[in-house]
């Protein structure tokens, strides 16, 4: 499968894009800036891991599926710019509404979440919610990650699809209902933080018990 990231040259895009990759998928890295997202994309290649290179547009463009990994400040003018190349398609949104500096503190921003808002502005666009909680502290190599994934969708086809690649990624992802849900998964992210900081191990994640 095909996967473009946007936002595709920052710490998790890129972690995300070199495990996809390695796993058989296709990857294009892209950025508002390409310089970025070539940088990335070599220093993937000088580790052996093979990723194609673009602007956000191509990006998006090129994937079957496409990621968007940009900070929440960028998120709505960045897919209200992308409306044409994403038409149609699954689009996995990982963005969480911090508010710098205060990036401990949940902030619920006027849509209730930052997936809620990227449906309402793409109507015509399957998205998913998940990969949240996936710190890029355990993105830059090949080490097993001790968390779950939580993925919701209005959309049951893309939901399975999307917790199939977080499957490739080596993680269990988990149905974790409508995309209502996103308010949850969103503002668990900045509690994480706060974690991390409290009992200074950076990279806390979640792992649910009881299930098989």
């Amino acid at each position: 499968m095909k996967i473009g990231i946007i936002g595709g040259s920052g710490k998790e895009g890129r972690g995300l894009g070199a495990r996809w990759a390695q796993a058989g998928h296709g990857v294009m890295l892209g950025s508002r800036d390409e310089a970025r997202a070539k940088e990335a994309a070599a220093e993937l290649s000088s580790r052996g891991i093979s990723v194609a290179s673009g602007s956000n547009a191509e990006a998006a463009a090129f994937g079957d599926v496409v990621m968007v990994s940009v900070p929440y400040a960028a998120h709505a003018t960045t897919l209200a710019s992308l409306k044409a190349e994403l038409a149609g398609k699954v689009l996995i949104d990982i963005t969480v509404p911090l508010v710098p500096p205060k990036v401990r503190q949940v902030n619920l921003p006027p849509g209730g979440a930052a997936a809620l808002e990227a449906q309402r502005e793409l109507p015509e666009v399957r998205v998913v919610a998940a990969l949240h909680h996936v710190s890029s502290v355990h993105l830059a190599d090949a080490h097993a990650i001790d968390c779950d994934v939580l993925v919701c969708s209005n959309d049951d086809a893309a939901l399975a699809l999307v917790l199939g690649l977080v499957g490739d990624l080596g993680l269990r992802g988990l149905d974790a209902g409508p995309l209502q849900n996103a308010i949850a998964l969103e503002s668990l992210t900045p509690v994480l933080l706060h974690l991390n900081k409290k009992y200074g191990k950076p990279g806390i994640g979640v792992r649910f018990t009881g299930l098989p």
